[in-house]
């Protein structure tokens, strides 16, 4: 009995679609011009706000190697911290399996006890999302830096 009800309404549904004329396509292919989708069009989530960020030379994740500096006194190699200190470890030669530890203290440079390489912590921002609000992600929300 119940499957008579539902053919019925089906085909009810049917003919009033068919009345309203050609049907047009109610989902949007993720493969803009057809075929397989590109990395950019198929990502979600974390992964896509990633490469957002790598679009626009952002790096909110500490995903690529930093920056390195001379390591000498007036120029050392520039540590991010969100505490007032942070644990560092210095590779002192390339090919070294040995890791020289220290802790390095808001607003002091520090060198390493062996190769002399100096070291400075600078204030990090965690990652709020500082790119929602880009036109390609279709969001209005904009989370402005932290100032301290």
């Amino acid at each position: 009995m119940a499957s008579r009800l539902l053919r019925g309404a089906g085909a009810l549904v049917v003919q009033a679609l068919r009345a309203c004329g050609p049907a047009r396509a109610a989902t949007h292919s993720m493969a803009s011009r057809g075929g397989i989708p590109s990395d950019e069009e198929q990502a979600t989530g974390l992964e896509r706000e990633i490469m957002m960020a790598a679009r626009y030379d952002l790096d909110p994740y500490n995903m690529l190697a930093p920056k390195a500096a001379p390591g000498t006194k007036e120029q050392p190699n520039l540590v991010p911290f969100i505490t007032d200190k942070r644990t560092v470890g210095c590779i002192c030669e390339e090919d070294n399996s040995a890791v020289i530890w220290f802790w390095l203290h808001k607003g002091e440079t520090k060198h390493c006890s062996n190769c002399r390489t100096h070291y400075k912590l600078v204030p990090h921002q965690l990652p709020l999302s500082p790119w929602i609000g880009l036109p390609e992600i279709g969001c209005n929300v904009f989370f402005p830096p932290i100032k301290d």
